[in-house]
């Protein structure tokens, strides 16, 4: 005697905005970095339709001037400082605009280099193995323990201000940034090289530049991107930090430089409240 039994239903699966919903919902601090961002692209992309990017520069703009933040927005005219002005005569939208897309791009070349830096180091010292891989195995255990912020201020310090640049700033926190990638990208290449597919491309005949770059590449992309993140965002706050203490760009209105100058000129002490804020 037969049974019959009825066609189960699939399980249905979440649409992919409720996972991400749910995801961010579970990861509070990822949602609050995203709105953090989210807010910072607005207030740049607006702004570069919004101000004249020569008021960021010192001169440009009457000094000490006051937020108009309602005239500006009744108004909207040329002359008219939503955020007020420094004691140098920049407009502080237009310098702050100006000065996040600079900070983001010190950390977008420092992470770029540093990242590539560690990739080609942290490749060939694993994969070849040897002398040259203790010497940068070596290099990197004697210089990641001390701290990265002052051999940056030393290096930084040294250098003639007039002669400072975004690229100077990034090549300084590039000097030290390639330790992280190199020993993480290391690490996995000397796991990965042990695997079967690569003992398998070598039996067949492939070279080491496409089991590098066919085999063990592919899998490392992930590693590698996360990399390039966390070096931006070190990159980010190394410049920014430097900018702070003086020992950036002067002539750039990065947003350290302008902490900088609130506290050079006293700005709390004189009552230039919206210049530090």
């Amino acid at each position: 005697m037969t049974t019959l039994t009825s066609p189960v239903a699939p399980p249905i699966q979440p649409s992919r905005w409720k996972l991400i919903r749910g995801y961010l919902r579970r990861n509070k601090s990822l949602l609050v970095g995203l709105l953090i961002l989210v807010f910072l692209i607005l207030f740049t992309v607006t702004g570069l339709f919004i101000v004249d990017p020569k008021h960021a520069f010192p001169l440009s703009v009457r000094s000490k001037q006051p937020p108009g933040l309602l005239d500006f927005a009744i108004e909207n005219w040329p002359g008219k400082l939503p955020l007020g002005s420094d004691f140098f005569g920049r407009d502080m939208y237009a310098a702050m605009v100006r000065g996040l897309w600079q900070t983001a791009l010190i950390g977008v070349l420092s992470g770029a280099a540093g990242t590539l830096i560690g990739v080609i180091l942290g490749f060939t010292s694993a994969y070849f193995g040897g002398l040259f891989d203790t010497i940068v195995k070596g290099i990197c255990q004697i210089l990641t323990p001390i701290p990265v912020f002052m051999i940056q201020i030393i290096i930084a310090s040294s250098l003639d201000k007039r002669d400072v640049t975004i690229f100077t700033m990034a090549g300084i926190v590039v000097m030290l940034a390639w330790m992280a990638p190199t020993l993480v990208i290391r690490s996995q290449v000397l796991s990965m090289k042990e695997r079967q597919f690569v003992s398998v491309a070598k039996l067949s005949g492939v070279g080491n530049g496409g089991i590098i770059f066919g085999e063990i590449m592919p899998n490392l992309l992930p590693f590698i991107a996360a990399a390039f993140v966390s070096q931006v965002f070190n990159g980010v706050f190394s410049s920014f930090y430097l900018a702070i203490v003086g020992l950036g760009p002067l002539r750039e209105p990065l947003l350290g430089n302008l902490i900088w100058g609130a506290q050079s000129q006293g700005a709390f002490f004189n009552g230039w409240w919206w210049w530090p804020i």
